[in-house]
Order: C-alpha cells, then structure tokens, then sequence
C-alpha cells in the first residue's frame, strides 16, 4: 500500500502570535485556525498534512532540508525571514516539489522592506494579501502545480 502524499505547511517567526499581533494587518484567526483550514483541505484531497512553526531560522532550514525530496508540495510563509534570508531561500531551490510561498497580509501595500523576497524566484507561486484562506489557496495551487 503506497503512503498518502504529504504537504508541509512552514510557518516562521512571530506566526505563533497570530491572532493576537497587529490583529489590523493580520486578522483575528490564530495559527491552529489555519491549521485546521489546511488539515480540513488536505482530508479532502486525501493528503496527510505536516504543519509547523518555528522562530528560529535555522530550525527552518532544518525543516526544508528534512523534506526536500519526501512531501508532495511545500507552501512557506518565512513572514519577516521572507526579506532577509538567503539561507532560506538556497534551502528552498533545493526542494524537488512545488513550493508555494504565502503571505496573509498584501506584502506589496506594506512598508517598502516587505516588497522585496528571496523566496519568490525558488517559488512556484505567490499569494499575498488573501488572509489566512491563502493558506487554502496555497494548498490548491500545489495541486496546480502537480498537474
């Protein structure tokens, strides 16, 4: 019997505050409510799902490493890394699967150091600014672009 594909969801600094952190840009869903948006979408693709958060970015790197070559698609909200980590983002190229980066806010309306990421020329796809139904958004697009 073959193993159900897995989608790993990364989240990095200051995420496990969503919900209570700047509740005007972020909203007011926390961090296991966009789990369970995600776990809920990966039950009716039939995926298993691997959700995390970390605040220390080499945890991060650890966790891209670890699954580069094992999940079905990767989707990465780096949140503040997402401007500075080059680390990061040679991590993510050498991931075999989709990656999909996501940001719950629009990155591009904000502060003129958030327009810039390391990220998005490793990535598949973009999403900014859908709230945390990007995250949703994020798990349909890996299956885009699986296809």
């Amino acid at each position: 019997m073959s193993a159900r594909p897995v989608l790993v969801v990364l989240n990095g600094p200051n995420l496990n505050l969503l919900g209570e952190r700047e509740p005007e840009i972020y909203g007011s869903q926390t961090l296991a409510d966009v789990e369970a948006l995600c776990r809920a979408r990966c039950e009716e693709l039939g995926w298993e799902l691997d959700f995390r958060q970390t605040n220390h970015e080499g945890v991060l790197i650890d966790a891209i490493q670890e699954v580069r070559r094992s999940c079905t698609g990767l989707v990465l909200n780096a949140a503040g890394w997402t401007h500075t980590s080059v680390a990061i983002r040679d991590a993510l190229a050498a991931v075999v699967a989709p990656v999909i980066e996501v940001h719950i806010s629009d990155v591009h309306a904000r502060e003129e150091f958030r327009r810039h990421s390391y990220i998005s020329d490793v990535a598949d796809e973009v999403i900014v600014g859908r709230g945390v139904q990007g995250y949703v958004d994020a798990v349909d697009a890996v299956v885009r672009h699986r296809s």
